[in-house]
């Protein structure tokens, strides 16, 4: 993920080691030492034993272990550090077996996914318990963590940013209220439940009736697409809405300024999957996209209703097609 290769290429002090299950877009992640401890060829019987048959969070093999130890033990890593609740809960034993500090970081969709299961909120507990440091990217998942039952002492709100020089801002031109505006909308995001897609494409159809010749752009890759571009057909709007799959940074910055609003209509998943503040609302804000989306997550800490963008309810497409 991009905001992870950001943070570890931004340290300074220190000299980052990387370790991977596997290594994927190495051209346009270039970063060095990456070390891959596979998974082990029994990882999917291993997994559905854990989950399905006993309904517990898996947690690596013997053999993982003794690979990430040795991997630690070459490095002379003096720190751990963990990406994502979930994967932290994996790592347990490694956790416990090792001798120097661990800290974990919480990013928005582990925080509540499977928390309603007594098992997986107990093995949180726990990793909770034997990590050093929790980081958080928002106010919204600090108090969720210390509903897991974090001790407050340890959480330690870590905002991840945006370079800023990657998208400079510039000042838009609004098309005119009358029927004819041109109005372009884009929304950016993996194409998943908890990014409000639907509810953008209904709020847009909405809105087409008073503006018709207006256009919203979709960027990005996800298991939603084939139901959206169903849905954007139904509704008689696909031949206004334009899915671009993935895209690279420069062409989601053109798109950025292209466009006159940012959507982001964010809502809780039916597994508890809740944002922290999106990367790609921050980017839109700094190119100066005023932004519409939700009070969800960590989304009203980064957006003042009324100055930067808009803010409504989850859900309502009501509300969003008259923001």
């Amino acid at each position: 993920m991009l905001h992870i290769y950001r943070q570890i290429t931004g340290l300074k002090r220190c000299l980052p080691v990387v370790i991977a299950q596997k290594r994927a877009q190495a051209e346009r992640y270039p970063l060095e030492p990456v070390h891959i401890v596979a998974k082990p060829a029994t990882h999917f019987l291993r997994r559905f034993w854990f989950r399905q048959v006993r309904d517990v969070p898996w947690q690596i093999s013997d053999g993982e272990l003794r690979a990430l130890l040795e991997v630690l033990r070459k490095a002379d890593a003096q720190l751990l550090h963990i990406y994502f609740g979930q994967i932290a809960v994996h790592l347990l034993p490694l956790i416990r077996a090792w001798r120097k500090p661990s800290i974990v970081s919480f990013h928005g969709a582990d925080v509540m996914v499977d928390m309603n299961k007594p098992a997986y909120r107990e093995a949180t507990k726990q990793m909770l318990d034997a990590v050093k440091i929790v980081l958080v990217r928002s106010d919204s998942l600090r108090r969720a963590v210390v509903d897991l039952g974090c001790d407050k002492k340890k959480i330690d709100v870590q905002r991840t940013g945006i370079p800023l020089d990657e998208f400079p801002f510039r000042e838009r031109n609004f098309p005119t209220r009358s029927r004819g505006g041109e109005w372009r909308f884009v929304q950016a995001c993996r194409l998943i439940d908890k990014k409000g897609l639907p509810v953008a494409l209904r709020a847009f159809a909405n809105f087409l009736r008073q503006y018709p010749n207006s256009t919203l752009t979709i960027a990005g890759e996800g298991p939603l697409l084939g139901e959206l571009q169903r849905l954007a057909g139904e509704m008689k709007i696909d031949r206004r809405v334009s899915f671009t799959g993935f895209i690279s940074q420069d062409q989601l910055r053109d798109s950025y300024y292209a466009s006159h609003i940012f959507l982001h209509p964010s809502e809780t998943g039916a597994d508890g999957n809740q944002e922290g503040i999106p990367n790609s609302m921050l980017e839109a804000m700094a190119s100066g996209l005023p932004v519409f989306a939700t009070r969800h997550g960590g989304i009203p800490e980064a957006i003042e209703h009324g100055v930067s963008g808009v803010l409504v309810p989850e859900r309502d497409v009501g509300e969003l097609t008259h923001a």
